[in-house]
């Protein structure tokens, strides 16, 4: 069934986004918009499989948005991109260098026809890299920016954290902020701007700390020996009887002191805090405690002592937790468990407007929005073919 327009709340109410289906950042950034209130239209390619299509409503990250199927290869399917981007606030693209151009979306042109568009590009190295043509994923811009070799233990050699870091909050996260920046800045210039964001630039940003420990000389290149890195017994992860895990930060002399009580090493002067030569034998001393008790214990133990200590939940048990969670941190929207929108807003409340559309499902609804008349739309429904739904 193809869902209405929604009643929007949040502070871009009033926005109105196109974003042109890509992977990763950008609809975790057309996400993002949308939670606050945003109009978002995703325009899908029209060629999907059906199993494609199929998947989409699963995929959560897409919430909150509507979808247009048009064949961009064609010269009727980008008229069609470029009339709804003339009548868009924002429009958000990810491809390749030079791509957006050949389909006739240079920023030059779009800007020329809606001066006040925000054009957000997010590619992987950067517009004007060196290297700008090349494919790459989450992990190769880990790699080049300096972060994933920060991340890992003395034995484990670099470990990728999934795609958190890169797409998400180098890439997606970074392309959302800009747009809202440059949305602010054109209350006063009433004029748009291209924006080029990249996964690499944003996630080399990420290491700004370890940038600054870097500058101050306290910083050991030598993975695993740093206070924040797995190296100090007082920052680290440890296993637990049955398999879990126990996450202890106790960085503070105080916290520390804590969780050495509890731990009842009673030896071990708190003093000694950062003698780095004590760090290896620490470590295993406190991994051998902890491996003697079951999660469920170790989370009893240190309940209301000051020792930032957490039990390491699963994904799952994290969406049902009230020990840290607020009631309204996740929602079940449509039967699907996810993270609500964040942060939260005391005069204009986000939400989650829609469910993950079907590729194609909301093209005619929107396509008369956008001012396209009935022989319009039914030449472009015709050339979408299957990815459309009608009525």
């Amino acid at each position: 069934m193809t869902h209405l327009r929604p009643k929007s709340q949040g502070p871009l109410v009033g926005v109105r986004v196109v974003e042109l289906a890509a992977l990763g950042p950008v609809p975790f950034a057309g996400m993002l918009l949308s939670d606050m209130g945003a109009d978002v239209v995703r325009i899908d390619r029209a060629d999907l499989s059906a199993t494609q299509r199929t998947r989409a409503r699963n995929n959560v990250m897409n919430r909150g948005r509507r979808s247009v199927a048009l064949d961009l290869k064609s010269p009727r399917g980008q008229a069609a991109a470029r009339r709804m981007v003339d009548r868009a606030d924002v429009l958000m693209e990810g491809f390749r260098p030079g791509v957006a151009e050949r389909l006739g979306l240079a920023p030059q042109q779009c800007l020329e026809a809606n001066p006040r568009l925000v054009y957000g590009r997010m590619s992987g190295w950067g517009q004007t890299a060196p290297n700008r043509g090349e494919p790459g994923h989450d992990i190769n811009f880990l790699a080049a920016s300096g972060l994933l070799d920060t991340i890992g233990t003395g034995d484990s050699g670099p470990v990728p954290p999934l795609m958190y870091l890169g797409d998400f909050a180098g890439g997606g996260l970074t392309l959302a902020f800009a747009i809202v920046s440059a949305l602010v800045e054109r209350n006063g210039s009433g004029r748009g701007q291209v924006i080029d964001a990249s996964i690499l630039d944003g996630t080399a940003q990420l290491g700004i700390v370890v940038q600054g420990l870097l500058a101050r000389g306290n910083w050991h290149p030598q993975r695993g020996t740093n206070a924040f890195d797995t190296g100090a017994p007082y920052y680290n992860v440890y296993a637990t009887r049955d398999g879990r895990y126990l996450a202890v930060g106790a960085v503070e002399p105080e916290f520390y002191a804590n969780l050495l009580r509890v731990l009842e090493l009673t030896d071990v002067p708190v003093d000694g805090q950062n003698d780095r030569s004590s760090w290896p034998v620490l470590k295993q001393r406190i991994a051998e405690v902890v491996r003697s008790r079951d999660l469920a214990d170790w989370t009893v133990a240190f309940e209301g002592v000051e020792a930032c200590v957490t039990p390491v939940l699963s994904v799952d048990e994290a969406m049902s937790d009230r020990r840290y969670h607020t009631p309204d941190a996740y929602v079940d929207y449509e039967g699907v468990r996810q993270s609500a929108p964040t942060p939260r807003f005391s005069r204009t409340p986000s939400g989650v407007h829609l469910p993950s559309p079907l590729p194609g499902e909301h093209s005619e609804q929107v396509l008369r929005e956008y001012g396209f008349d009935d022989v319009d739309i039914v030449q472009l429904l015709d050339e979408a073919g299957p990815a459309v739904i009608r009525g």
